[in-house]
Order: C-alpha cells, then sequence, then structure tokens
C-alpha cells in the first residue's frame, strides 16, 4: 500500500464540476492499493498518517500530527501510485482490481475513522474521474509504503539472487 500524505491549508474534490469534499487545514493523503495489500498494511499506513508529525508548535517545527493538532484529513483513492513503467507507458498489473479494491478503500477509511474523529475524515468519489485541488503547505509531501507491501515477486527474486550469490 502507497499514500502520499501531503500538508494542506485547503483541499477539495470535484467530479463534474461539483464539490464532492473539502478541508480546512490538515492532510491531502492519496492511496494507492496493490493487489497484495492486507489488512496489516491498512493498520500501517493509517497508524503513520495519523501520527505524522508534520505540523509546528509554534517555535518548534515538525513536532505535532493532524490528530494533535485537530486537523481534518482528505482521502483520495489513487492506482495510479501502483503504476510500473514499461518504456514510456504505465501499467498497472500491481495494482489491485476495482472490485476488490473498492471495499479494501471503505475498510482503509473506516479504519481512518475509528483511529481519529469520523467527521474529520474525508474521502473522494471512489473510481469517479476527479479533479483534486490542493494547496500545499510548505510545501511538505512525504511518500509513505507499507511494509508488509514487499511483493512476492520480489521475495522470490531476492531469495533467487541469494541462491545465486552462494
Amino acid at each position: 500500500m502507497r499514500a502520499v500524505v501531503q500538508r494542506v491549508t485547503k483541499a477539495s474534490v470535484e467530479v463534474d464540476g461539483r464539490v464532492v469534499n473539502s478541508i480546512g487545514k490538515g492532510l491531502c493523503v492519496l492511496v494507492g492499493i496493490s493487489r497484495n495489500d492486507t489488512a496489516q498494511d491498512v493498520e500501517y499506513i493509517v497508524r503513520k498518517v495519523l501520527n505524522l508529525r508534520v505540523f509546528d508548535n509554534g517555535d518548534k517545527r515538525w513536532s505535532k500530527s493532524v490528530t494533535e493538532c485537530g486537523y481534518e484529513v482528505l482521502c483520495v483513492s489513487q492506482f495510479t501510485l501502483q503504476a510500473v513503467l514499461k518504456g514510456n507507458k504505465p501499467d498497472f498489473h500491481l495494482a489491485m482490481g476495482s472490485e476488490e479494491s473498492k471495499p479494501f478503500y471503505e475498510e482503509f477509511l473506516a479504519k481512518m475513522r475509528k483511529s481519529y474523529e469520523a467527521e474529520k475524515i474525508k474521502d473522494g468519489a471512489f473510481g469517479a474521474y476527479m479533479q483534486v485541488h490542493i494547496q500545499n503547505d510548505g510545501p511538505v509531501t512525504i511518500e509513505l509504503e507499507s511494509p508488509a507491501s514487499i511483493k512476492p515477486d520480489k521475495k522470490k527474486d531476492s531469495a533467487r539472487k541469494e541462491e545465486t550469490l552462494s
């Protein structure tokens, strides 16, 4: 599971020219779900997003999380975060299919809401063509990837390399 977390002064999602959701100061989180992701990946990303210290406390920089500040979080499902380039063309074979990923993403949102104040967790429109408006603050952008997202193929490749070196 991958997430791109941006500290924002405001962010919103539009579909067909209509605002679906918006937040003020807080975090905009773009979420990419891999076909191999599990509940452990969700828990890791939720914990990291909600505890990421990207806000200031007066003179002290990088000392507060979104939850400590009481700010909002706008989550946007973005399967393109799982892209692999084949030449110059993106390939999305690592992304979880839409039938599986929708309930998986909904579980991610439920876990976010359970772990923080539910009304402060907003989201876009899953599977829709969206315009995401982000006013990045800083700019601050942090990439997260769950440790459990090491793909089985990569594990096999690593094992093959070790066998070759032996």
